[in-house]
Parts: C-alpha cells; structure tokens; sequence
C-alpha cells in the first residue's frame, strides 16, 4: 500500500527524509502520519523514525544549515526545523526499564524493534519518502477493519505507561468501529491496571480526558471506560448516561468537551483546567441546576456557552430542546442594556449599584424589550 499527501510530498519532508537516507540511515514518517493518511484523514504532525543516532541527526542538520533541537536526547529525539516546520526525529528504540510513566531506551538499528514498542498496531505503520507503507506487525489490517489493538500482551503495554489505558478509550473513538465493541483483551487488561492511572500526573490524564471528549461520539468509548471502573479514577461520580443523548443532540454543532464534561458530571478537582475552562464548567453545571429561558442564558453567559448549557440541560434530564432555542439564545447574546452609570446622576457607590441591578432586572422581565426611556421614566 501507497499514502501520499503534501504532509510527505512537500519540500520539507522530504528534506528531512533525504538528509537521512543520503546519509546511508533509515528514515521513515511514522505513527499518526501514516495511519491518519492511509484512512484519507487530516494529518498534522509529521514524525520521523530513524536508524540514525541523536548526536549523528544533529550533524547531519549543522552541516544542512538545518536547526536541531535537542528535545529529548535520552529518547533518541531531536526536533529539526525546516522552513519554520518541526519534524520530530527520534532513532529506533527499544526498551530496557519502564515505571509506569517514564521509559529507558536503547537505541536499535531495526525497524521491529521500534514497532514491537508502540501501544497500538495501528499506530506501528512507517512510510517511505515516496509513501510506501511497511508494516512490521500486521496493523494495517487493522486500521482497515477500525480495530484497535494493543502491540503484543496487552498488559505489558499499560504496564510501561498507564496513559495508554486512557489512550486506548480515546483512540477507539477516533479510529475504532462504532458497531464494534473494544478488544475484550485490552479493555481486560485496562480494568486490570486501572489502579495504576494514580501515578498520572494531572496534566497529561487532563490532556487524554480533552481528546476523548471531542471525538465525534466519546460515548461508547466512554461507558465502556465507566463498567471497566477506569472513569471512577480519573472522573469520581461521573455518569455516562448523558452523554449518548447529548452526542445526539450536539450532532449539529461542534463538539465541545466542556460540554460533555458538564454533562457526565463527576469531581473535577483532580483535573488540570484552565481558569477559562473552570470558569465555564461552573456556570455550566449552574446553568444545569435551574430553568433560565434560553434568551437569558444567551444574554448571561454568550452564544457559546448558551448554546452548551441548553444542549447539556436536555441531555441530562431527557428532556425536548425549546422551541426556537438557537435564535433565543443568538437574540439574548445580542442584547445591550440600554442603562449606564452615567444616566443615574446623584447616585454612587452601592446605591448606584442596586439601582442598576434593579433596573437591569425590569429589563430582563420585559424580555429584553423595555428602552432607556421606558426603564428611567
């Protein structure tokens, strides 16, 4: 098999590629590349892999003009910049000793030992420079079929990073077969070493939770994860009964992880947000507690984030989305009030203050109808 695409064929990776291979080392684009080409899906990321050593890359870019950047010497990768693009470049590997988290390597000339040590089969597919696809361990069969497969024992694989339990949620909802359950050994072999996601740091379960939630339909993925007991440690509470009939009813806008954060619901403490997004869950899981009109979820929290609290509102309780509920929300998001300070002279400080909010909330009983006029006279 053959996967072309300007992410190979543009003159910066083959650069790449060509700095290597004229060198007389192996070099391949690996991973999500190749996987997402060979599906016809959007690539983004170009890595390479190499029989060639750190230290051996970095002179072959000096002596290119090439920039080189050591990001991970230990692991064999170095980043080279080609016409303001980054190509990771990391040499074949296997590995020696694992915790949990963190791997040491030792670098190999052979191609299987690098696949024999990546999580998915699916994600073990290298590419020549002219975009032939080699395939050391059956993945692409795989890949065809949306099955999504440890690399060899199952078990083993989670053991040297208990990301790729999380992994293996969010990858089946990007590539696997929706009418097709997970791989009962894998998803064994996550129950098994569920334990193991506490020594995760906050950052990196947060970063796999975002991915997860914004694939286009995360709820098989994620009610397998709930009756493997995994969701229990990385979400303590959550219910995943929203979220198949919030993926439904979202079908027509984009997906937002917030969103279906919001609606499993769950302690979030552990989590590493960003104040934005702190922000907003809160007056998302507000917003689930009452019945604002969709014109004054509009108007209090903006079109967005209406738009999520009406959705994750139905969602949860099961309930018809309101007549008319986009336009209200896009009219409440448009609404001004018509008062300001300025107009209330001889006011100040906190009877200034009251008099605005009182007013503010006449405005808001006339439906956001009521004019200055109608307000100060």
């Amino acid at each position: 098999m053959r996967v072309s695409g300007d992410w190979l064929e543009n003159d910066r990776t083959q650069k790449v590629l060509g700095l290597l291979t004229g060198a007389g080392h192996a070099a391949y684009a690996v991973g999500g590349c190749v996987r997402n080409a060979a599906l016809g899906e959007v690539v983004t990321d170009v890595d390479i892999a190499t029989s060639a050593r750190p230290q051996q890359v970095i002179a072959l870019a000096e002596a290119a003009n090439l920039r080189a950047v050591p990001t991970g010497l230990a692991h064999g990768t170095v980043t080279l910049v080609v016409d303001g693009e980054g190509f990771e470049v990391t040499t074949f590997r296997r590995d020696v000793a694992t915790d949990g988290r963190h791997a040491e390597v030792a670098f190999s000339d052979r191609m299987e030992d690098d696949a024999a040590r990546r999580d998915f089969t699916m994600n073990s597919l290298y590419a020549d420079a002219a975009g032939h696809v080699l395939d050391p361990l059956g993945g692409m069969d795989d890949l065809r079929a949306r099955r999504l497969r440890f690399v060899g024992d199952p078990a083993q694989r989670i053991a040297e990073d208990y990301l790729r339990i999380l992994r293996f949620f969010r990858f089946h909802a990007q590539y696997g077969d929706p009418d097709h359950g997970l791989d009962p050994d894998g998803l064994a072999a996550c129950a098994d070493g569920a334990e193991g996601l506490a020594r995760l740091s906050a950052e990196r379960v947060t970063g796999e939770l975002r991915k997860l939630l914004s694939a286009h339909d995360p709820s098989p993925s994620v009610a397998a994860m709930h009756h493997a007991s995994v969701l229990v440690r990385v979400l303590p509470g959550a219910d995943p009964r929203g979220l198949a009939p919030l993926v439904h009813l979202d079908a027509g806008v984009p997906p937002r992880w917030l969103r279906r954060l919001a609606v499993l619901g769950g302690e979030t403490s552990a989590l590493r947000l960003t104040k934005a997004e702190a922000r907003d869950l809160t007056c998302l899981r507000g917003a689930l507690g009452d019945m604002t009109a969709p014109a004054l979820l509009g108007y209090r929290l903006g079109a967005e984030l209406g738009t999520d609290a009406v959705l994750a509102r139905a969602a949860t309780f099961e309930s018809p989305l309101p007549p008319d509920w986009q336009a209200e929300i896009a009219r409440g998001a448009s609404a001004r009030f018509p008062i300001r300070a300025a107009d209330l002279p001889g006011l100040d400080g906190a009877a200034l203050g009251q008099r605005l909010k009182a007013l503010e909330a006449r405005w808001i009983t006339s439906d956001f109808r009521a004019t200055r006029d109608d307000l100060l006279g």
